[in-house]
């Protein structure tokens, strides 16, 4: 690791515990990096508060570090995601295993499918894991959080 990330790794690190000793957690942070990216994943007995109704606090804490980390690094913005008690790994597995039996849908019917409406980052994540299917397309549709993902087989396209 060059001395830069570092620099980054534990600019971030900080802002985290700042953040949750204000707010008065107990929690033990660590820093994971992989095949699927950076990861700061906080582990507490207090994840629910952490968390929120369906992952809303966890996506304002990790917007709000994001933020804090693009003001220091303006230059070389470093990817990342937080998460807490692996919330974020089964919500993202839980999305690829809904995208993988939709695609598996079309390959045998032979007709496109709709997804549910989700996030941006949710849809890339479909996006990135139907990638490996050479029969299938995707395709982002409609407006708000109405956009869903469409899965079509290639021949309809």
């Amino acid at each position: 690791m060059i001395e830069a990330e570092k620099q980054q790794i534990d600019f971030i690190e900080s802002s985290i515990r700042g953040i949750l000793d204000r707010l008065g957690v107990r929690y033990d942070l660590e820093f994971q990096e992989g095949s699927d990216g950076s990861w700061f994943l906080i582990k507490t007995d207090e994840a629910p508060l952490l968390i929120g109704d369906g992952g809303q606090n966890l996506s304002a804490l990790n917007y709000l570090v994001k933020k804090i980390t693009e003001k220091k690094f303006p230059e070389k913005f470093p990817g990342f995601l937080l998460d807490i008690n692996d919330y974020q790994k089964k919500k993202i597995d839980e999305i690829k295993d809904l995208a993988r039996m939709h695609a598996q849908r079309v390959r045998y019917f032979k007709k496109e499918a709709e997804m549910r409406p989700m996030n941006a980052y949710e849809r890339r994540i479909v996006h990135a894991s139907l990638q490996e299917y050479p029969d299938i397309t995707t395709e982002s549709r409609g407006e708000g959080m109405e956009r869903r993902v469409v899965i079509k087989p290639l021949n309809l396209v």
